[in-house]
């Protein structure tokens, strides 16, 4: 496993040996791991337990033809609608935007990977407006 933890060079602390500090930041990772794979199962139980609860709860919402309800010296529920889009035609849906000159449809954001492979491949060639961020990183692996 790796750990990638972005730092400035002044942060580091020269007084403690490289040794030292690769030992005990591979010693904390393992504790740590240990901890999350102890826990998960009791997360399981709980999110399954939960997700029980908001059906059973969407039920009375259904069979009550309510949307809230208030318990008294407890809390409240209610029921909204979540809604979410999607295509599976890109190239229609990209001509129905130009179309229709509805760019906000898209997101605004890069892929990471396909820009960073077209500047490689087109050094010459800087778009507009784009903006780079770069800063070390320090990865840790075990021997």
């Amino acid at each position: 496993m790796d750990d990638t933890v972005a730092t400035t060079e002044s942060e580091a602390s020269p007084q403690i040996s490289v040794d030292r500090l690769v030992r005990a930041f591979l010693k904390m990772r393992t504790a740590k791991e240990k901890l999350v794979k102890e826990h998960e199962e009791e997360v399981a139980k709980l999110e399954e337990g939960l997700k029980t609860i908001k059906l059973a709860l969407l039920g009375y919402c259904k069979d009550n033809n309510i949307d809230s309800a208030k318990i008294a010296g407890v809390g409240m529920f209610y029921r909204g609608v979540k809604k979410r889009y999607w295509t599976n035609d890109w190239e229609a849906m990209g001509r129905f935007v130009l179309e229709h000159e509805v760019p906000e449809l898209f997101e605004k954001r890069l892929h990471q990977g396909n820009m960073e492979s077209f500047l490689e491949q087109h050094p010459e060639l800087l778009p507009p407006g784009l903006n780079v961020d770069s800063e070390f990183t320090i990865t840790v692996r075990r021997a």
